[in-house]
């Protein structure tokens, strides 16, 4: 038996072939463009995630009470329930589910405040049972109390107890964080939304109740929903005996249109609309309100109305027609001419052409064989039909020894005939 060769040399050298192989660069193949990428949703607040938090927290309390105990022996149950209530395997308990798999602001929150929970379930709870205010609010500082804001939980406008006067939202209240500014609803202003907002009037108030109702259409400010209760007006009206009237400011210097536009009033404002093509500066709409007649148009009456330029010879080169069009006119080839490198000439009719003009060299070749091969066949059949036949065997050799004979010299002839040559 033949000595084996040793592979400590050829096992190495493989290798280095495979990863010589593999560092070879590939096809280049054009990348598509990467789609573009939506911008990630804002994080929350840290005092949300904690609220969120604490509010998973105290649904797992629920959830472990309900799920371990109800039912059966209740002395067993409250021997038990009273170790398992605040038992650390509780703990583990609740805190593996206090946060949802996708929630990352959650569980850095949570990774942060482990020590802070465990705290509070094994030494604070009995006195502190509210986790939100020992946690969020006294432990980690990221929440104020309802109707304050900012570092130091300063009461928004309106005060704590009503911020905003009820009729808006203190920016950052809740958290340690916003500007404390009141964002009005509809209808509502000023610094603590106690006042009521432009375009509308104090319906009722007292010392802690406000309610404001909108003024008539165009009045800015009002003294009831009456058209006649207007004291001040929208932009675009005049106020006149304590009506707001339409300002026409196409009759003012106020309306500012391009030349080749008119105005149009509107309700407290106006528009400018293009003028008809016909016309070089217009009063209105249409070509019977032109200032002057735009190139191509002459004045017929009151309007401005398109020139028959084909009238005259406008047309100047050889087998050409004139052709008219709003506001001017084009000059075509007269039918039967075409144009070509600037000038009409006459157009070629094609000669008509054999049915088969278009079959190729082989179909024709085919289309013999066939012709003779039917030729053949009625010979035959005529010569069957009188019982002869060794005539027919014989007619037939003979149609097709001089129809090869005759395919050879008559291809020129026939095809001819089929080309319509």
């Amino acid at each position: 038996m033949a000595p084996r060769r040793p592979l400590s040399g050829l096992l190495p050298a493989l290798l280095g072939g495979l990863s010589l192989f593999l560092s070879l660069p590939g096809p280049v193949r054009p990348q598509p463009p990467a789609p573009p990428q939506a911008s990630p949703p804002p994080e929350p607040h840290p005092c949300h995630t904690c609220r969120g938090l604490v509010n998973s927290f105290n649904q797992g309390l629920e959830r472990t009470i309900r799920d371990n105990f109800g039912g059966g022996n209740t002395a067993w149950e409250e021997e038990k329930l009273s170790k398992y209530k605040d038992s650390e395997t509780r703990l583990v308990e609740v805190l593996e589910t206090a946060c949802s798999k996708s929630d990352f602001a959650c569980h850095r929150l949570l990774e942060l405040s482990e020590e802070l929970v465990e705290a509070w379930w094994f030494h604070e709870q009995q006195e502190a049972p509210d986790l939100f205010q020992w946690l969020c609010s006294e432990s980690l500082k990221l929440c104020c109390p309802s109707g304050t804001f900012g570092p130091s939980c300063l009461a928004c406008p309106g005060g704590a107890e009503k911020p905003c006067g009820g009729h808006g939202q203190c920016e950052g209240e809740g958290t340690r964080g916003g500007s404390g500014r009141c964002s009005c609803q509809a209808g509502y202003g000023g610094e603590a939304c106690s006042q009521c907002g432009l375009g509308y009037f104090e319906a009722e108030r007292n010392a802690s109740h406000l309610v404001c109702s909108a003024c008539f259409g165009p009045c800015a400010r009002c003294s009831g929903p009456e058209e006649s209760n207007c004291l001040q007006c929208r932009t675009g009206w005049a106020l006149h005996h304590l009506k707001c009237v339409d300002i026409d400011e196409c009759g003012t210097e106020r309306a500012s249109c391009g030349a080749d536009q008119f105005c149009v009033n509107t309700e407290g404002s106006y528009e400018c609309r293009d003028c008809a093509k016909a016309c070089l500066g217009c009063m209105g709409a249409g070509p019977g309100r032109c200032k002057k007649c735009s190139p191509g148009y002459q004045q017929v009456g009151s309007k401005c109305l398109d020139v028959d330029e084909c009238e005259t010879e406008v047309c100047p080169g050889a087998n050409e027609q004139c052709e008219n069009t709003e506001g001017g006119y084009r000059c075509v080839c007269a039918e039967g001419y075409v144009q070509m490198e600037g000038i009409c000439v006459k157009e070629q009719v094609p000669e008509s052409a054999g049915f088969f003009s278009e079959m190729t060299e082989d179909e024709l070749v085919v289309l013999q064989q066939m012709f003779f091969g039917v030729i053949i066949c009625a010979l035959a059949t005529l010569a069957a039909k009188g019982d002869l036949v060794f005539t027919a065997i014989f007619i037939g050799a003979v149609a097709a020894m001089t129809g090869y004979w005759l395919s050879e010299r008559s291809d020129r002839v026939l095809e001819g005939f089929i080309k319509g040559r």
